[in-house]
């Protein structure tokens, strides 16, 4: 069978080790709080597409996120006939070195080049990569394997993927993340993401009861888990958000959900609707007041922010520099515009022309690209970060735009101080508006804020002793004895909590100066993978007791991310085997923390009673396990006893 590798590009990154502005291995840190250094929340994003596509296809594969070259060396000796590297235009020369590393060690490996880097001609990427996919990343590897389709993107396995946050070096919370959707219809003329798919919305869970299951299995693993729903306008279809929106009510439960959405999008709703659906968090494109996009239709947009941070919402306003009718002073004005409305984050992105878009093709046809970057097509890919200023401008040179970005920065940390305190404002603003309301739905919203908001008090001490600026310690200072007014003083737990947070502070403070622990290490996840990679011994004997027994089945093991084992069973299943089967099983949920998925999909055929003995003997454990089964009507039994994952 082939083996897969699939990796990102290899670490260290950032501008110390010679990548432009932003590259590295956060979104937070690197595009939107970069100017509130040690307040900063901090989260390492893995390569999201390598985990989804490995769920989804039959073949034995390994996945690496930011492994060092040493790393990558050893992972290509274990010998793979594919190997899959996923970068982005200003990854390019680092995608380079990946693929040298490649064919040195795994000389006989076919590379396939995917992400949106592969906006880039097949004449420039051809040398480095015998196949690029620029899909669907699913579909496209399965036929590359000669797998068989499995349908709609709507049909595929959803991955577990947590991000974890910390602040002041210690994990604040998790976050589940939900892959809802490709691409955008909106168009943007700026956008990759939109015209990389065509303009096509490609829905990976098509309704809303689609994501809500995704949803409830990382509340499965962490009840209250905040989450993410990745979809590049989540609310522009009315009909799946509402069906999403009866789901949360139906189960009960109060959830944190952070999305993406337009004005237009978001105008279609009431502020209570989209607190029903549990989104708590926003990332809305403020863009520019004259920009023109039709995505900014609907109602004004300071009124939509006002309302929104009222109600607890937090907003992420993300604005362009050096759009074509800004001069210095248009910039200054519009983004006193937007501080005004108070976001909870703001991001500042140079508007730039990326390969595929409309605004590229304008650029090129006008000669309008630098003429540094236009000599040197390297330095063009490499400066693909929306911190380079790369179009020539009617107004402005390039260094002007991008000290104008960098002033954006500046002022929204200076004005507005650092955002995980303007959170716990919109937090306790929600809390107070919502406690009282008549809808049960909203009643829960408003504890789960006081509940995030109590969570919190450690940290305003830190904030009054060392924020940058006298006027942002004294508003840190307000902010404290108005929450404490409303939820009660601090324990003596959190008032200990306090002083160790301080010195956590200043500890982050320190090695953020020195650069020290910037980088994440390895991270390797294994998908179908032989059962010797598992550390626990009580899994690995599974297959030995089914295999060495009676009976024509077979199993295979794996360790999968976040402490799931899975477990799956092909064949013939004979009620002895059925037996070892339980008594193994049995074995490894007694001994281990882990979760259990058990994958029956491939099971052919079961002996009499076998299924029916194996759910009763796993009953007292059914919380953590589910169970993947085939449509047939003799699995119905199991079915029943478990809850069905699909």
């Amino acid at each position: 069978m082939t083996n897969v590798l699939l990796t990102s590009v290899c670490r260290p990154l950032g501008e110390r080790h010679g990548d432009s502005p932003s590259v590295g291995y956060e979104l937070l840190f690197g595009q939107v709080t970069r100017a509130q250094g040690l307040f900063s929340p901090r989260a390492n994003h893995v390569a999201f597409s390598l985990e989804y596509v490995a769920e989804n296809v039959e073949a034995p594969t390994t996945v690496l996120h930011y492994p060092s070259k040493r790393e990558l060396v050893r992972e290509l000796k274990q010998g793979y006939d594919v190997v899959g590297v996923s970068f982005v235009l200003s990854t390019f020369h680092r995608m380079k070195e990946v693929v040298a590393l490649v064919r040195e060690h795994a000389p006989g490996a076919k590379v396939v080049l995917g992400g949106y880097g592969t906006v880039l001609p097949d004449a420039l990427l051809s040398r480095w990569a015998d196949h690029v996919c620029r899909e669907e990343g699913v579909g496209f590897m399965r036929r590359l394997l000669g797998e068989p389709a499995i349908g709609e993107p709507g049909t595929y396995r959803h991955p577990l993927v947590v991000s974890r946050l910390r602040v002041f070096g210690r994990e604040a919370s998790r976050t589940g993340m939900v892959f809802a959707g490709l691409g955008c219809p909106n168009g943007c003329d700026f956008c990759c993401t939109s015209h990389f798919f065509k303009r096509r919305h490609i829905a990976l869970l098509p309704t809303g009861r689609d994501i809500y299951g995704v949803v409830q299995r990382y509340q499965e693993i962490e009840p209250g888990m905040s989450i993410a729903i990745l979809d590049e306008d989540l609310l522009l279809n009315r009909r799946r958000a509402m069906e999403f929106r009866d789901c949360v009510k139906e189960g009960g439960r109060p959830l944190s959900i952070f999305a993406f959405a337009s004005v237009k999008a978001i105008s279609q709703y009431t502020v209570a609707e989209i607190l029903e659906m549990g989104i708590d968090g926003l990332w809305i494109g403020y863009e520019g007041t004259r920009s023109g996009y039709a995505k900014q239709a609907g109602r004004p947009v300071d009124e939509l922010f006002r309302e929104l941070r009222a109600h607890g919402v937090s907003v992420l306003a993300s604005m362009i520099v050096g759009l074509p009718y800004q001069t210095q002073e248009v910039i200054d004005e519009e983004l006193d515009g937007l501080l005004a409305l108070r976001p909870t984050l703001a991001q500042f992105m140079i508007y730039g022309p990326i390969p595929g878009t409309p605004f590229f093709d304008e650029v090129t046809r006008k000669g309008l690209l630098d003429d540094a970057m236009a000599a040197d097509p390297e330095h063009f890919y490499r400066s693909s970060t929306g911190f380079r200023a790369m179009v020539k401008h009617p107004a402005m040179s390039g260094p002007e735009i991008e000290a104008a970005q960098q002033r954006c920065f500046a002022e929204d940390a200076r004005r507005l101080g650092p955002s995980i305190y303007r959170s716990l404002e919109t937090w306790i603003l929600g809390h107070e508006r919502l406690k009282g309301s008549e809808n049960p739905s909203l009643r829960e919203k408003a504890a789960r804020f006081a509940a995030d908001v109590r969570h919190a008090y450690p940290i305003f001490l830190a904030g009054r002793l060392l924020a940058p600026g006298r006027e942002v310690r004294r508003r840190i200072g307000e902010l404290e004895r108005r929450v404490h007014a409303v939820l009660g003083p601090p324990t003596l737990g959190e008032r200990i909590g306090s002083v160790v947070a301080v010195a956590l502070a200043a500890w982050t403070g320190l090695t953020l100066k020195l650069g020290l622990f910037q980088h994440p290490s390895l991270v390797r996840h294994t998908f179908r993978m032989a059962e010797e990679s598992l550390p626990a011994r009580a899994w690995r004997r599974i297959r030995r007791r089914v295999q060495d027994g009676p009976g024509g089945a077979s199993v295979e093991v794996e360790l999968r991310p976040e402490s799931t084992v899975w477990v799956r069973v092909a064949g013939r299943l004979s009620a002895a085997a059925a037996d070892e089967l339980a008594a193994g099983l049995k074995e490894g949920l007694r001994k281990r923390k882990e979760r259990l998925v058990l994958d029956l999909a491939r099971l052919a055929h079961s002996e009499h009673q076998a299924l029916d003995a194996l759910a009763e003997r796993l009953r007292g454990y059914k919380d953590r396990i589910r169970v993947v089964v085939p449509p047939a009507r003799e699995f119905a039994a199991i079915a029943a006893l478990f809850a069905v994952y699909r």
